[in-house]
C-alpha cells in the first residue's frame, strides 16, 4: 500500500514505512504502478493524477458528518488516526483538534511559530526577534525576544492543557512545542496513521 499527502510545494510518499518527500513539480505520478491513496491539497496536481486509475482521493472514504464542510483535509486525517485526545499539528499554521472516543469535538487554529514571529515584526521593527524556547512561561519576561514568546506561547500552551486529553503532536514544529508541554506523544507520521486507520475502516 503507497499512502501519498499532496501539499502546495511536495509529495510526501509513505510505503512500507519509509517516507520519501519530492518537489510537486519534479514528481511523475506514472512512475508508480500500484495503488496509491491520497490526500492533497493541490488542485492543480489533482488535476495531473485524475488521468490515473491506480491513485485513489481519501476525501470519497470520510465520513464528513463527522467534521465540518471547510475543515482540512490534513487536520481531519490527523483527527482519523486518534480515538482520545488532542491532536496539535505545528506547521505553517497550529491547528488543534479534540477527539473524545472517536467522535471529533472541535478545535481552533493558531499562527505557526514562524507566522507569529513575522507577526510581531510587521508590528514594530522593535518586535523584529526570534522567539526564545529556552524561555519559562511561567516567569513575566524582562527583556523582548521573552516577552513576545510568553504572549504567543502561555496562552496557547494553557488552552492546549487546560483540555485535559493526552496530547500527540505532529508537523514541523512539533518537538519545539514539547519542550512546554508535558507527557506529550511527538509523531510526524501521524497523517499517515490516519489514512491507513479510514482505509481499514472501509475494508
Amino acid at each position: 500500500m503507497i499512502l501519498c499527502d499532496i501539499g502546495n510545494t511536495s509529495v510526501d510518499l509513505f510505503i512500507e514505512g519509509q517516507r520519501s518527500k519530492f518537489r510537486v513539480d519534479d514528481f511523475d505520478p506514472a512512475t508508480l504502478r500500484d495503488d496509491v491513496y491520497y490526500v492533497s491539497v493541490n488542485a492543480s496536481f489533482d488535476d495531473r493524477i485524475s488521468q490515473y486509475p491506480n491513485w485513489h482521493d481519501l476525501r470519497e472514504r470520510i465520513d464528513w458528518g463527522k467534521y465540518y464542510s471547510t475543515m482540512g483535509i490534513d487536520r481531519i486525517m490527523v483527527c482519523e488516526a486518534v480515538e482520545e485526545g488532542v491532536i496539535v499539528d505545528a506547521g505553517s499554521a497550529i491547528t488543534v483538534d479534540v477527539m473524545d472516543n472517536g467522535s471529533y469535538k472541535g478545535g481552533f487554529i493558531s499562527l505557526g511559530l514562524q507566522s507569529a514571529q513575522n507577526t510581531y515584526a510587521r508590528l514594530s521593527p522593535a518586535l523584529a526577534m526570534s522567539f526564545n524556547f529556552e524561555v519559562d512561561l511561567a516567569k513575566m519576561a524582562k527583556n523582548t525576544p521573552d516577552a513576545i514568546t510568553v504572549g504567543f506561547l502561555a496562552p496557547l500552551i494553557e488552552k492546549i492543557e487546560r483540555l485535559g486529553k493526552p496530547l500527540y503532536l505532529t508537523g514541523g514544529d512539533a518537538r519545539t512545542l514539547e519542550r512546554f508541554v508535558s507527557d506529550a506523544v511527538v509523531d510526524h507520521d501521524l497523517i499517515f496513521k490516519g489514512m491507513k486507520k479510514l482505509l481499514e475502516k472501509g475494508s
